[in-house]
């Protein structure tokens, strides 16, 4: 018997695969290929399935900085725009063209030691001339000096941003210390004396004194720029509490400080002139002149500073004078009311004119020691009704409570106040030797 092969047709499954396989094999040799002729060559990708990413230039000041060489540095002593510029090899005719056409949004003047500033150069390393000069003088605001188009020059902010923030803390040595200690800015301290000025002596804080406070923090770009303003305060000394509750009475958020009831922690005057001074001479109707070398009244508290130390109008009012004179140098005097006059003598530069309306706190000079003065102070003299009085002696009235008319809404701010004041824990609370402080963060609202 014979038995014969019969050879079985293929199936059209392994047909396909053969196809595929063969396509594959000849995608791979021409790669290989090509990759051998062109090693360096990159092959174009689908632009559907791979695409190319842009670098996003990194912009600040308005402009992007990663394109540029930049020079960060700060205004020295005695150091002026135009030694700057001119360092850099820009001629005084330049200079002086960049400063009068930008003269509506940078004054040259007003540059202090300390103020950062920074210069842009082209990325081309063989050009040395500035070709943007940017100005910071705090951490929010900036000018941007077009040094080749002066006409292009621009003013700007950065955004700010804000968080309601809380701290607490037991006083074990001083304020300052247990802010300090906590990681907390040191501007509390100086906003809680400023607030309390006329109800708390802080000179005369006791271990185990105690306080609570909410305040709103700003941030530029992530980073902290301090706090803004404290929004409400609780603070425990000799054995009893004073609150303070800030309270905005107009659309731009302009208000004063109250206490529960009300009632203004603020006085018509300022204890002094000075945020930080020493008292050299007070009141007398009989003291030694260290220059003239006689007796003679001394009709004013001297308030010695620093040169320079900005010198503060201790209530609202009218400047009516703002001089030289041969015994008291620059000085200012201001007209508050019927009753009330005060002047401040031996000023290295005024800050105001007459005819002018200050308010309390506002900076209308600076310390010095012009006129007869044997070092950098501030005379400060005091009128009640025409005659010469010590003004460390007087009792002054309160500023004017919350109007009548807006108890209502007042007494609602402080009830959500005093909510979140009371959220507060307090550590070590019970024991005088606990110095811990809390910080914490609430909801903004």
């Amino acid at each position: 018997m014979k038995f014969e092969r019969k050879s079985s047709p293929l199936s059209p499954r392994f047909f396909w695969v053969m196809i595929i396989a063969l396509i594959a094999g000849l995608a791979i040799a021409i790669y290989v290929n090509m990759k051998t002729l062109h090693p360096g060559k990159k092959l174009p990708a689908d632009s559907t399935a791979l695409q190319q990413v842009k670098a996003v230039p990194v912009m600040r000041f308005g402009l992007p900085v990663d394109s540029f060489r930049i020079v960060s540095a700060t205004i020295q002593r005695n150091e002026f725009f135009s030694t700057i510029l001119n360092r850099y090899g820009l001629t005084p005719v330049q200079i002086l063209a960049i400063r009068q056409q930008t003269d509506s949004i940078f004054n040259p003047r007003q540059i202090r030691a300390g103020d950062s500033y920074q210069l842009f150069f082209s990325s081309d390393t063989t050009q040395h001339i500035p070709l943007y000069f940017v100005y910071q003088p705090n951490p929010i605001h900036y000018v941007v000096l077009n040094l080749q188009h002066p006409e292009q020059s621009y003013a700007g902010d950065f955004p700010v941003t804000s968080k309601i923030q809380t701290v607490s803390g037991v006083i074990q040595s001083s304020l300052y210390e247990t802010l300090d200690d906590q990681h907390a800015s040191p501007a509390l301290a100086q906003m809680m004396a400023e607030i309390y000025a006329w109800t708390i002596d802080f000179f005369s804080i006791q271990p185990g004194d105690w306080f609570k406070v909410v305040y709103r923090e700003n941030f530029v770009e992530g980073q902290s720029i301090g706090p803004a303003r404290i929004l409400s305060a609780e603070f425990y000394h000799g054995g009893e509490k004073f609150f303070a509750f800030y309270y905005p009475q107009d659309s731009t958020g302009k208000g004063n400080y109250y206490d529960e009831n009300g009632k203004s922690l603020r006085k018509a005057f300022l204890k002094a002139p000075l945020k930080y001074f020493r008292i050299t001479s007070r009141y007398s109707l009989n003291r030694f002149h260290p220059i003239q070398h006689v007796w003679k009244a001394h009709l004013g508290t001297d308030y010695a500073a620093p040169e320079g130390t900005p010198i503060l109008a201790t209530g609202d009012g009218v400047v009516i004078a703002s001089t030289y004179s041969r015994f008291n140098g620059n000085y200012v005097k201001i007209r508050h009311n019927a009753e009330y006059t005060t002047q401040y003598l031996h000023m290295s530069r005024r800050a105001v004119r007459v005819g002018q309306y200050v308010h309390q706190g506002q900076v209308i000079g600076y310390v010095g020691h012009t006129g007869l003065a044997t070092g950098p102070h501030v005379c400060y003299r005091f009128w009640k009704n025409g005659v010469e009085v010590d003004p460390l002696k007087q009792h002054f009235p309160a500023a004017n409570p919350v109007p009548a008319s807006e108890k209502q809404e007042f007494s609602s701010w402080v009830e959500k106040q005093l909510a979140v004041l009371n959220q507060i824990s307090l550590p070590g609370a019970d024991s005088v030797t606990v110095t811990a402080a809390a910080s914490h963060s609430v909801p903004q609202g």
